[in-house]
């Protein structure tokens, strides 16, 4: 049997990350990904990827493999076999992990792995029954049975079905689940604030100083985020009302310490030695080490703790503390979770009776975290995250010292969560 070869990500390009209902309201999902996938294959110069993986969260009734149809309308090579992946929040970060599994370094030696979100075009529905009395109707062949049908159908079925961003277990939002965890962690306004500010004030001068100049392109107008505060303070924050909980008086997740509702795609590389050499010699690439998916009750704990889990099992695995990580990419669905996230993995007692490993990762080095800025500046198109922060990764810790490691780390709705260990050279 062939050895498994060494795996690789290359950065690639993304969409800038914009509010809903701003540049990109006209663009579904599909539209917005094809930039992304042209520009990507574009740079191959004749070469084609032996596969892509492509996802989206909201679902959509005309397509039902999104990947294929990106590839087909951005017009690259129809033989190119694509399938779609979906895992919230985590999606084009789990579609990274699926195409590192299939590398073979004979057969598939690169893919082109993303993801996206058009949360300006959420499809409205019909309810079920609806759907069910239209369906029959649709199915009858006399006028007796069409009748008949025409008697059935309930006043109440006669309603749209607006898609909500709630779980379906529970019926509750991330903010709503996140508002219970912080206030589990015991972690204040003030400490989620002062997250979110960093992340503003880091993803502006990320900007400033050219960081994602090649990282972005533009797309119908819009050639920068547009979600990043140049001018918002811990003053300004401070202002801010509850944004999930409004009636207890102790709510402490607002619009500015969580990530907003955005429009986005961006894709990455996932490559073998052979399928690095495809790709133009300046494009930085970093080896992928190991990964961790993880998953938790979140009946009985918070639904975005699984990274709380997956890291320390991940260094546990490695032989590594918190201290060998020189870069700490960790998504910002909301400040609180990045905080209690970090409460947890500094936690004694969290490590020894929750993941049940002896606490010797040591203190968290908060000053490596999110340099460039996270999702609660930068945005969260959900299926274009992983593919976002990856890339982003991937291009800080290229520019390092050889041997260094970064952790890129994602929580997912439905208590879910996916990590990677990466390492230059």
């Amino acid at each position: 049997m062939t050895e498994k070869p060494a795996i690789w990500l290359a950065t690639g390009v993304r969409t800038p990350f914009l509010k809903v209902d701003q540049n990109f309201a006209g663009l579904d999902a599909i539209a917005l990904s094809v930039p992304v996938a042209k520009h990507m294959v574009g740079l191959l110069a004749g070469g084609k990827p032996d596969f892509a993986v492509w996802g989206a969260v909201a679902p959509n009734l005309t397509w039902s493999n999104i990947a294929r149809e990106v590839l087909l309308d951005a017009g690259v090579d129809a033989t190119i076999p694509a399938f779609s992946t979906v895992m919230a929040c985590s999606t084009s970060m789990i579609g990274a992990f699926e195409a590192a599994g299939m590398i073979d370094g004979v057969a598939r030696n690169l893919a082109l792995v993303g993801g996206v979100e058009s949360m300006s075009r959420v499809q409205v529905g019909l309810t079920q029954g609806f759907s069910d009395w239209l369906r029959h109707l649709q199915g009858a062949r006399t006028v007796g049975q069409r009748l008949a049908i025409l008697g059935k159908l309930k006043l109440s079925d006669l309603r749209l079905y607006v898609p909500r961003v709630v779980n379906r277990t529970s019926g509750m939002s991330m903010g709503e689940h996140t508002e219970i965890t912080v206030k589990e962690w015991a972690i204040g306004r003030q400490e989620q604030d002062e997250i979110a500010l960093a992340s503003h004030v880091n993803a502006i001068a990320a900007w400033d100083r050219g960081f994602f100049d090649d990282l972005v392109i533009p797309v119908t107008g819009a050639s920068k985020d547009s979600i990043p505060r140049r001018d918002t303070s811990l003053e300004k924050l401070a202002r801010l009302g509850p944004a999930f909980d409004r009636t207890s008086g102790k709510g402490t997740l607002t619009a500015g310490n969580s990530s907003p509702l955005t429009d986005g795609a961006a894709a990455l590389w996932v490559a073998s030695e052979a399928g690095l050499a495809k790709l133009p010699a300046a494009t930085p690439r970093v080896r992928l080490v190991d990964y961790e998916v993880a998953s938790v009750d979140f009946t009985a704990e918070g639904i975005l703790m699984a990274p709380a889990y997956a890291v320390p099992r991940l260094l546990q695995r490695q032989g590594m503390a918190y201290a060998d990580i020189d870069l700490w990419e960790v998504h910002e669905a909301f400040a609180g979770q990045v905080a209690f996230h970090i409460k947890a993995w500094e936690s004694a007692d969290f490590l020894r009776d929750k993941v049940g490993l002896e606490p010797t990762f040591g203190a968290f080095p908060r000053e490596r975290l999110n340099p460039n800025g996270g999702s609660t500046a930068l945005g969260h198109p959900f299926g274009a995250t992983g593919a976002r922060i990856l890339s982003q990764a991937v291009k800080e810790l290229a520019a390092m010292p050889a041997g260094a490691h970064a952790i890129v780390s994602i929580c997912a709705d439905g208590g879910q969560g996916t990590v990677a260990l990466l390492r230059n050279g």
